[in-house]
């Protein structure tokens, strides 16, 4: 019997034919002869009893799913038989959706993908419900977060405000037959990763050979993220050209805040979480860029982001929840905000890629703010530019928020700070109350009494 759409022929057995599997599982299910040519002729294979042993469990732990694994002979020669049943839910291989059409194997991509999820499920991944957490689980930081943007930006009421975080999450569409969304966990629950692997934001500094100098992942909610990760960058991963004005001291980045600030909220609203890929922002001296998993609505290239558009959302529950905290805009108006940024501090317009399921956008760094390697204070006068009176005492209170276990010498390294320096200003701290040390010199963290 030739190959078709619900049978495959393998003369031996490979791991990466649980491609096949999951094509067959997110399709009509089909059958895997493993020990048979093409032409469905028996040749044997061999250490039969381990592959029985193996294959099930390869399929479990890499697919999610169950399928019969059999053993049979033929002319004295073993061979195996792998049934595979259709699945309701959308299988995945490593991130990725296969699909058994005709008698091929296709990578399930952009659109198609969308088009596939959609019909398997008939809901948006991040409508699905979860079980094991609770209102009572959330996090309070991130309702205080939201609470307090969506007053500032005027986006909701104190009134409307003033109810418990349940009614606050139903009136936001995070609650359906009262258990909370994917969505709610994402934006609210401290460890997103337990609704998808991948659910953060890594954020890496290279050097002009590109090397990762330092980094930082930010594994906490989305709202909390959002909250952190621009006074991040540009504390710790910027520098600013110092120039004076009339004795003022003038601060100019390479980059629009405001413009940095859109793209990334942008991506982490946007963004394709089911593929368990973190939102990345690689930054080196002249440029940023930000990478996020997306499908495109239908129709639409790179080409239309850079024209005025509709808003399309792919994820409309966590876009309304950064709409309502002011974080991004719901008429399509983001990339506009992001050109206009641009253009404001005259660095050129963002440039947008897109690579397979990865939306990139960079940002040219604005040459005039760059700074000369040559002209800048050594370690011994003082390190990054503009010396102590930089901000210092800002940029080490941000790296302890980011992170309250960093050591001194750590500090030093990512601020390319000498370390006695560090210590100096870790000393005036202590001694002004402003932070403490809890635990011991090996395990104990930072505490900054804000």
């Amino acid at each position: 019997m030739a190959e078709s759409q619900n049978l495959e022929y393998k003369e031996s057995w490979r791991d990466e034919y649980l491609k096949w599997i999951c094509g067959f599982a997110n399709a009509q299910g089909g059958t895997i002869y493993i020990g048979v040519d093409d032409d469905g002729k028996v040749v044997g294979v061999k250490d039969i009893k381990k592959l029985m042993e193996d294959i099930p469990n390869k399929i479990q732990s890499g697919l999610g799913i169950v399928a019969d694994v059999n053993k049979h002979t033929k002319g004295g020669k073993d061979y195996l038989e792998i049934k595979v049943k259709p699945c309701s839910f959308p299988v995945s291989y490593h991130g990725q959706f296969h699909y058994r059409s005709g008698s091929t194997k296709q990578q399930l991509t952009g659109i198609a993908l969308s088009e596939f999820i959609m019909q398997k499920t008939g809901i948006r991944w991040e409508d699905v419900t979860v079980d094991d957490i609770t209102v009572d689980d959330l996090d309070d930081e991130s309702f205080k977060i939201f609470r307090r943007e969506a007053v500032r930006k005027k986006r909701m009421t104190e009134a409307e405000l003033n109810i418990s975080n349940e009614e606050l999450l139903q009136k936001l569409h995070l609650i359906k037959d009262g258990k909370l969304k994917r969505s709610a966990v994402l934006l609210f629950y401290n460890d997103p990763s337990v609704v998808q692997n991948g659910s953060f934001i890594k954020i890496g500094k290279f050097d002009e050979k590109g090397r990762v100098t330092y980094h930082h992942d930010l594994e906490e909610s989305l709202l909390v993220n959002a909250s952190k990760v621009i006074d991040l960058i540009y504390l710790m991963y910027l520098k600013a050209k110092i120039s004076y004005e009339h004795d003022v001291r003038v601060e100019e980045y390479p980059f629009a805040r405001e413009a940095i600030r859109e793209a990334i909220y942008n991506a982490i609203a946007h963004n394709c979480y089911m593929y368990g890929a973190p939102i990345q922002i690689r930054i080196a001296d002249d440029s940023i860029i930000i990478s996020n998993s997306c499908i495109l609505p239908d129709g639409w290239t790179v080409e239309t982001l850079m024209e005025p558009h509709d808003s399309k959302p792919y994820n409309p529950d966590i876009a309304n929840v950064f709409y309502r905290a002011g974080f991004i805009e719901n008429w399509g108006q983001g990339i506009q905000k992001i050109c206009d940024a641009c253009e404001e501090i005259g660095a050129d317009l963002p440039i947008y890629e897109l690579r397979g399921n990865d939306l990139r956008i960079r940002f040219n760094a604005l040459e005039r703010a760059l700074i000369d390697s040559s002209k800048i204070p050594n370690r011994q006068n003082g390190g990054i530019s503009g010396g102590i009176d930089g901000g210092l005492a800002e940029r080490i209170l941000a790296l302890i928020r980011s992170n309250d276990s960093m050591t001194v010498q750590e500090m030093s390294e990512v601020l390319d700070i000498p370390k006695r320096t560090i210590e100096r200003e870790m000393k005036k701290f202590r001694s002004n109350g402003r932070i403490m040390r809890e635990g011991g010199k090996r395990y104990g963290h930072w505490k900054i009494n804000d």
